[in-house]
């Protein structure tokens, strides 16, 4: 499972990562070239980002200076390749960019894995949550079309053939109702297990990495 996780996670984190926008124009003019790659390292930037910022300054007329923002980024990834920070990028749902070294991935991408696994735990409650809230403003929208129906029924002046008609109609808003009540009641089971996986994930991963 963790090996799965991960990998949507590096087809994913081109187009996570790469659409922020890089830098301003102050930013460009400022040349503080050794910081932005810091920054970017830290932040688990991909040495590529240089070409983005190139991109960005080149409009203002400036270059970046490759050294000083490789020199930086160097330093930044070693703050951002930690156990610590893997887990806490996994379980924001952060993308992984791939850019730790290997000695320190060996530490970073298990801690990286258990945190996707929690935050899939979690995002498995809220989808289940959101089924339930969905389900139930469905019922809600059949009560009313039912109460309306019924009100139409007791007006005057109504042939038997419409009446025929209004009472089918009830009875086709009271069987979608059945059916929508048993989905509610099977999303409320989904919400049930949901919530206690992620509670056994959590108390599971918070023995490893302490509470959070």
């Amino acid at each position: 499972m963790r090996i799965v996780v991960v990998g949507m996670a590096l087809v994913v984190a081109g187009s996570l990562l790469g659409s922020c926008a890089t830098m301003s124009a102050e930013e460009c003019m400022a040349g503080d070239w050794g910081g932005r790659g810091f920054a970017d390292g830290a932040a688990g930037y991909a040495q590529s980002r240089l070409g983005e910022h190139a991109e960005a300054c080149s409009k203002h007329g400036v270059v970046p200076d490759d050294g000083a923002y490789r020199a930086g980024w160097a330093q930044g990834v070693l703050r951002y390749c930690t156990l610590p920070n893997g887990f806490a990028q996994g379980r924001s749902g952060a993308a992984y960019n791939g850019v730790c070294p290997r000695d320190l991935e060996q530490d970073f991408l298990p801690a990286y894995q258990d945190g996707q696994l929690v935050y899939a735990a979690e995002q498995a409650v809220s989808t289940a949550r959101s089924s339930v809230d969905s389900l139930g403003g469905r019922l809600t929208e059949l009560d009313d079309k039912i109460t309306a129906k019924q009100r139409e029924l007791r007006q005057d002046g109504l042939t038997d053939e419409q009446r025929d008609q209004i009472r089918n109609r009830i009875q086709e808003i009271r069987r979608e109702r059945e059916d929508t009540e048993r989905s509610w009641r099977r999303a409320q089971d989904e919400v049930d297990d949901a919530e206690r996986n992620a509670r056994d994930v959590r108390y599971r991963f918070q023995r490893l990495y302490g509470a959070w």
